[in-house]
């Protein structure tokens, strides 16, 4: 039997159902462990969510017959690895099928910050908008400028040929630098000085973990040229909100554009005093085909672990 926590697509809880049993649960908000613990005679496989937490303390309270746990992310920080190796249970998760979705929410964000996209609407909503005139509501040009990318994967390479299209030059951070088939020209920065001081656009890519943890810090906001703008749709994480709270009140850093955060879903309350701050509830992966893709990558590693073959 597959357990589901939480709702999901409509295409992918009909080849569900065709390949298992099912037991839907469709949490909604905070995940609570004991809703999940209470559900779980019978159930072989688990599909979450990246709002759902299998911690150690959980994933030791499952059953025996629990065999794998499927994530409806490509990211497993909600999901204690080690513990689940120990208790013989097999973690997938959905990684490639969201790489071209996630760019382009980035390369909305960018824009949409530069533009001052969010600030005008909210302005025209309010009543407020008085006509045209030669300096009313002046943002800055994207195409032509340099993006940098820390995290040159799957998603900051879709990035970077979606920037080229607007003229962009790509440079960028990575743990190492990538073969000339796979970096097209974009130019590697081996250390935070030199890349950050070289472009106009930062967008974080990279994944969350230790490594990453508060990388863009006021010392490496310190690092950007003034007026840099800063894009985040990797990790929350990533970010020091205090410092980039602080660099978009002094005008050092231009505009951000947010999708993911620290302690999600709660937002840190300085972003929602700021007009330059445009803001997203982690829609990097929002669309239709990519959520379909998700869930039929989740079920395939489902299917593999129990040793399905076809529809059921």
């Amino acid at each position: 039997m597959l357990l589901i926590t939480r709702k999901i697509p409509p295409a992918v809880a009909a080849r569900a159902a065709r390949e298992h049993m099912v037991r839907q649960l469709e949490i909604q908000g905070v995940f609570d462990s004991a809703v999940l613990l209470e559900n779980l005679e019978g159930v072989d496989a688990i599909l979450c969510t990246p709002a759902d937490r299998f911690d150690a303390a959980l994933i030791g309270k499952l059953p025996q017959q629990v065999r794998v746990i499927a994530t409806f992310s490509v990211g497993l920080e909600h999901i204690d690895l080690a513990a689940a190796a120990a208790q013989g249970v097999e973690v997938c998760n959905t990684p490639d099928v969201l790489s071209t979705a996630t760019a382009e929410l980035a390369l909305t964000l960018m824009l949409m910050a530069a533009r001052r996209a969010g600030e005008g609407e909210r302005l025209l909503r309010a009543g407020k908008w008085a006509g045209l005139s030669p300096t009313f509501f002046l943002g800055r040009r994207v195409s032509g400028k340099t993006l940098g990318i820390f995290g040159m994967g799957r998603i900051g390479r879709e990035l970077a040929g979606m920037a080229r299209g607007l003229g962009m030059t790509v440079h960028y951070r990575n743990r190492s630098r990538l073969a000339p088939e796979l970096e097209l020209g974009a130019v590697y920065h081996g250390d935070d000085a030199s890349f950050l001081g070289a472009i106009d656009f930062l967008s974080i890519n990279a994944p969350g973990g230790a490594e990453t943890y508060h990388w863009l810090n006021a010392a490496r906001i310190g690092m950007l040229k003034p007026g840099a703008v800063v894009v985040n749709t990797g990790r929350g994480s990533a970010v020091d909100d205090e410092a980039l709270i602080g660099a978009l009140r002094s005008g050092h850093v231009l505009a951000a554009g947010l999708d993911v955060y620290n302690n999600e879903p709660h937002v840190h309350p300085g972003y929602l005093e700021l007009e330059n701050a445009v803001l997203l509830p982690h829609i990097g992966s929002a669309t239709v085909e990519t959520r379909d893709a998700m869930g039929f990558l989740a079920l395939d590693g489902i299917k593999r672990v129990l040793g399905i073959d076809g529809d059921q």
